[in-house]
């Protein structure tokens, strides 16, 4: 069969931006062909655009025209607007994690803190819908990239799941590290939350991914959360927090540490941490017990390769993994970090999706059980640790 071609386009020059056009000339069933970058930043467009040798597109509208798809690699508050604009116009839209969120009440001193958590959810659950409205009418779809649901472990454990008919009890996952790359974390009104739905929402939706494939398995239907409860705290905004310099702590609102606890419409559990307190890198993992096995999804770090450097300046110029403070001593170096965390996985089987209609694991609405879980974990808090009924999309 003739490989199909498909033009598309990338909203965003950061650094998803990099990692998605990366991605992209990875993908080998499809002819993907870049025509261009849109940001609202016009001078790292530009550079965005003359480093890869695509053209700069100062408007939106200009790009969506001439692409059948379009990623979304901007901050969480213009994923809807920007999602629904290509979807009007029968588009595919590939959207980075969180689909949406509560961006606050518009004014100038809007604090997380302060915030109604159940105007949140109500008014991130519209968001969603109103996506989901918009999908409904178009030709095109919305891929959710969640990259946790393509990474190997997580799909070699679908593979467990179907072919045994496992039944999982209990998916206990973290996601954890020294704090973002990005300035626009820090805010709640640019993010929607702080770690919980920064970070959480990776093992998260993996363990409600997982949940699915086991509802689908077993039953003919997903397997779906039915109540949250959630703590939330802000470490390094604690009067009393010591700042040695290794730990990211310029956060003006958001949380950078939570836990919560998710029962399933079948009374099974998952467990879920995340925080920007922990040092010695990236700290992804997911485990899954079920009646007939058990899985650990060591996503990062894992052992696939180590490496002892018995001085600093000898790994100067060599990447080891994300977010490590030193080079020096034993180092778990990843020899394809991309590979093991899904990214390259995730962009081909989408491609796969438009150009062939292969059946989508990571859609709208995943990311909706994903928001909706999220928002309700963030009004528990708000609670003291009280459960909270997830709403269903």
């Amino acid at each position: 069969m003739r490989k199909k071609t498909i033009h598309t386009g990338i909203v965003g020059a950061g650094f998803s931006a990099t990692f998605h056009y990366e991605a992209i000339h990875k993908v080998a069933a499809v002819d993907v062909e870049v025509v261009g970058v849109h940001t609202i930043d016009t001078e790292g467009g530009q550079a965005y655009a003359a480093k890869r040798g695509i053209r700069f597109f100062d408007k939106l509208e200009p790009l969506i025209e001439e692409v059948e798809c379009i990623h979304i690699c901007t901050p969480p508050v213009t994923h809807v607007p920007i999602a629904m604009a290509a979807l009007e116009r029968d588009r595919y839209v590939i959207c980075e994690k969180p689909l949406t969120g509560y961006f606050g009440d518009g004014s100038a001193d809007f604090h997380w803190d302060r915030a109604d958590k159940e105007l949140a959810r109500r008014v991130a659950l519209e968001n969603v819908r109103r996506v989901m409205e918009v999908e409904k009418r178009s030709k095109g779809r919305l891929l959710y990239a969640e990259n946790w649901v393509y990474a190997p472990s997580v799909q070699k454990e679908r593979e467990i799941l179907e072919k045994t008919r496992g039944q999982i009890l209990w998916i206990h996952g973290e996601e954890s590290h020294s704090g973002s790359h990005s300035r626009d974390y820090a805010y709640a009104a640019r993010c929607g939350g702080g770690v919980l739905i920064g970070k959480g929402c990776h093992p998260l939706t993996a363990a409600l991914y997982l949940k699915r494939v086991e509802g689908r398995t077993r039953l003919g239907k997903p397997i779906r959360p039915k109540t949250v409860t959630a703590r939330t705290h802000a470490i390094t905004r604690l009067r009393t927090f010591q700042d040695l310099g290794h730990i990211r702590c310029d956060y003006y609102d958001i949380d950078d540490f939570s836990m919560i606890h998710v029962e399933f419409e079948d009374g099974t559990l998952a467990t879920v941490f995340a925080s920007d307190i922990v040092l010695g890198g990236i700290h992804n993992w997911l485990e899954i017990c079920a009646n007939n096995h058990r899985t650990i999804c060591n996503i990062n770090p894992n052992t696939a390769m180590l490496t002892y450097n018995p001085r600093e300046e000898y790994f100067r110029d060599i990447y080891t993994v994300e977010k490590i403070g030193t080079k020096q001593g034993w180092t778990c170096t990843s020899p394809d970090e991309d590979w093991f965390t899904g990214y390259p996985q995730e962009i081909e089987a989408f491609y796969r999706t438009i150009a062939y209609g292969d059946p989508l694991e990571s859609d709208i609405h995943l990311a909706a059980d994903a928001i909706s879980t999220i928002y309700s974990a963030y009004l528990s808090a708000a609670r003291y640790g009280a459960a909270v009924e997830v709403e269903w999309l």
